[in-house]
C-alpha cells in the first residue's frame, strides 16, 4: 500500500508509529550519553567544558518534551479520524 492509497487515519497512525519509535531510540541513546557524561562530569568541569554538555542535555530534554507534545496532538487527530461506532439496530 502506498501513501496515495492509504486513508488519512492510516497515514497519521504510520507517522505516530515512526515518531514513537524515534522517541524510544532517541531517549535510549541520550540516557547512554548522559551516563557516560556523568562519569566525566568532574573532569569536564575542571576543563571548563561541562557547561556545553549541560546545555546539550537541556536541549535534548526540550526536544523530547516537544516530541511528546506532537505525539499527543497526532493521537488526538487519529482519534478524530476514527470512524464512528456502528450502532446495532437489531431489536
Amino acid at each position: 500500500m502506498t501513501a496515495e492509497t492509504k486513508s488519512p487515519l492510516e497515514q497519521v497512525n504510520d507517522t505516530l508509529s515512526q515518531l514513537k519509535e524515534m522517541r524510544h531510540y532517541s531517549k535510549n541513546y541520550v540516557e547512554q550519553l548522559t551516563a557516560q557524561w556523568l562519569l566525566f562530569d568532574g573532569q569536564l568541569k575542571k576543563l571548563k567544558q561541562a557547561g556545553k554538555f549541560e546545555d546539550l542535555m537541556t536541549r535534548q530534554a526540550e526536544f523530547h518534551d516537544a516530541l511528546d507534545h506532537e505525539i499527543e496532538e497526532l493521537e488526538e487527530v487519529a482519534a478524530s479520524l476514527q470512524p464512528p461506532p456502528v450502532e446495532n439496530t437489531a431489536a
